[in-house]
């Protein structure tokens, strides 16, 4: 898969330099998905732009979400006609929109869209995110028909974890757009 179709998702204000999506956009040439509004996120507004990215795409993608880029892409593929472009989704750290303190800081993003998603997903989750508890973040693999990886202590899984380009994450995705082009 080209890597300009490997589509990067930041959450809420954005991947900062340090964060593996960054230094993988940095690195392997992946394209970040550009919000209008990084630090008040309008979940109509991210949506249309994941769907004009997945649309403008020269051939299959495969979505790297990070924190509201998880709830994004299950809200978007919800509602999307262009799902069946998607290879693939690795999931890290999603945010839980749900409960009252993000809820009251993040805008019209509960609830969280709960069906499974059209296609193969990896969910990668910490028992110490400070935004997701595991529980809530296996619920939502769970839902979404992803498999879950238990990340052991690992924060939000961001630039403060110290995962620097983060090699493991990048093996997973690797094997994910391997398995999703061979099918």
């Amino acid at each position: 898969m080209k890597a300009s179709n490997i589509l990067l998702l930041p959450g809420w204000q954005n991947s900062g330099p340090g964060h593996w999506q960054s230094r993988w956009e940095a690195v392997h040439g992946y394209h970040r998905v550009e919000q209008h509004d990084w630090m008040r996120p309008l979940r109509g507004d991210w949506l249309a732009r994941l769907e004009e990215s997945v649309v403008d795409a020269d051939g299959p993608v495969v979505l790297v979400a990070h924190s509201l880029g998880c709830i994004l892409t299950a809200w978007w593929a919800a509602h999307s006609a262009n799902a069946h472009r998607v290879r693939g989704a690795l999931l890290v750290a999603p945010g839980d929109v749900e409960r009252p303190d993000l809820a009251a800081q993040i805008h019209g993003w509960a609830p969280i869209a709960r069906q499974p998603l059209p296609f193969p997903a990896l969910l990668v989750g910490s028992r110490t995110d400070p935004y997701c508890i595991l529980e809530r973040a296996q619920g939502m693999a769970q839902g979404w028909g992803a498999r879950f990886v238990d990340y052991g202590e690992r924060g939000h899984i961001n630039a403060e974890s110290g995962l620097g380009d983060w090699d493991e994450g990048h093996g997973w995705l690797q094997s994910l757009a391997q398995e999703s082009s061979a099918a």
